[in-house]
């Protein structure tokens, strides 16, 4: 090891402090290497937000969103398809998440798009509160969570039904986690959306996601 040679001012260093010097420095780089890496990958993902959204805009990708915040898990056991009263319903918050992601859409330049839902009362109300366009029920989007035997006959639909649609105008189906996750294979949470692109093949590949507050 080559020691450094003393200054004309100071003491020279010792072998211990300047090994201890060496190891300052190094860490001090480990510091900033991190610190950077963090920087650098929020402006990746701010970057990549960008794109999602033109991608939408463009008409190479469409958006699955799950429903906004709905407390619980699953759905009563008197459950009926079109009575709210007996369904797992939006908080006060999840229809403030659900305007606020409808506001997303319009600050990306969105104005309108072609918008279907699950039958689920909160996924309808979440569309609705969207307000980019008329609601249209697609019983494809309902959940399967009760009835996972048919999870991938009705996926498979799904898929069929997305490879078949004009994606000229954006495209946002507002559904349910099990039937996200199956199609993608990715989980979001409430109010996630979940940015995807169909293959000549058929097959629907994830490009991204942004999560709402």
């Amino acid at each position: 090891m080559i020691m450094p040679r003393p200054h004309p001012l100071y003491p020279p260093l010792s072998v211990r402090e300047h090994y201890w010097l060496q190891y300052a420095n190094r860490g001090w780089a480990i510091f900033v290497f991190v610190c950077m890496t963090i920087i650098y990958s929020e402006l990746a993902w701010c970057s990549d937000d960008v794109d999602l959204w033109k991608e939408l805009r463009s008409g190479s990708s469409f958006v699955l969103l799950r429903h906004a915040i709905a407390p619980g898990t699953g759905d009563p056991d008197h459950f009926i398809l079109g009575n709210c009263l007996t369904q797992r319903n939006l908080s006060a918050s999840g229809r403030g998440q659900a305007t606020t992601i409808g506001k997303q859409f319009r600050a990306n330049k969105i104005q309108k798009a072609r918008v279907f839902s699950s039958q689920w009362c909160r996924c309808l109300e979440t569309a609705e509160l969207l307000k980019i366009g008329p609601v249209e029920e697609l019983a494809l989007l309902n959940s399967f969570f009760e009835n996972y035997e048919r999870g991938d006959s009705q996926t498979n639909e799904l898929r069929r039904w997305i490879g078949r649609q004009n994606l000229s105008q954006p495209m946002v189906l507002v559904t349910h986690q099990v039937n996200i996750t199956s199609l993608t294979q990715y989980y979001p949470v409430s109010g996630e959306l979940v940015f995807a692109r169909r293959l000549d093949s058929g097959e629907v590949v994830l490009r991204g996601s942004i999560t709402t507050d």
